[in-house]
């Protein structure tokens, strides 16, 4: 029992602490990781949240085999850090008719922060499936089953988003309004009926010069590069 009213006093001072409208940092500061040869950063260490920020804490978790898993309410989680020019891979699984997302250049706000949302919905209500870049470009038909892993691989250079499924480019999209320019990478739980697990994810960050950048790309995703290059 007086476990439990120490839990329940920690609970307390904790809302009291981050307050409405503050997003919390979840397990500790963001621990500095070292990229690989070619310039990936794990964005997950594997074992727990640390850095990364919710405005609804309850319903992340990291699991035994390193797995991200979403659960509960609606709620984003948000990346420590924020990226311009990037190149992203995310390994994602859905349960029977869920939904799920992964935002891009996202705002730390609450509620649906604004960004480029990749979507992910293999066989849920939304019209716009998985691979979509949500009310961009829609992709209104999908081959995922739920409980299949699916690889997303997603280029942001400038005002241009591409999103490959599977290996398969289904978005290649010029922004011309260059909506949203830097910010977090926010992964999203849609609802209660819907849980999502991410494995393998990674970025490589790529220069401001778009230049600079599509050179990266072509050195890393040589499929991604080439079609931007024949635009």
């Amino acid at each position: 029992m007086a476990s439990l009213r120490l839990s329940l006093v920690l609970v307390l001072l904790l809302a009291t602490a981050v307050g409405p409208g503050r997003a919390q940092t979840v397990s500790g500061k963001p621990v500095p990781r070292v990229p690989d040869a070619d310039g990936w950063f794990g964005l997950f260490n594997g074992r727990d949240l640390s850095g990364w920020m919710t405005f609804d804490p309850g319903v992340w978790s990291v699991g035994g085999s390193g797995e991200l898993s979403g659960r509960g309410p609606r709620s984003y989680l948000f990346s420590p850090g924020t990226y311009r020019n990037f190149i992203l891979q995310a390994d994602a699984k859905l349960n029977a008719k869920g939904d799920s997302g992964i935002i891009l250049r996202a705002a730390l706000e609450t509620g649906a922060p604004k960004g480029y949302e990749v979507q992910l919905c293999n066989t849920g209500d939304d019209v716009q499936k998985t691979g979509s870049l949500y009310n961009f470009e829609k992709v209104t038909v999908t081959t995922v089953a739920d409980e299949e892993w699916s690889r997303q691989t997603v280029a942001v250079i400038g005002n241009r988003i591409m999103i490959q499924l599977n290996g398969k480019l289904l978005v290649d999209y010029p922004d011309k309004e260059s909506t949203y320019t830097e910010g977090h990478i926010a992964f999203q739980q849609s609802d209660q009926a819907s849980q999502v697990n991410f494995r393998n994810v990674r970025i490589k960050p790529l220069p401001d010069d778009i230049a600079a950048a599509l050179s990266g790309l072509q050195k890393a995703i040589p499929s991604l590069a080439e079609k931007k290059k024949s635009d």
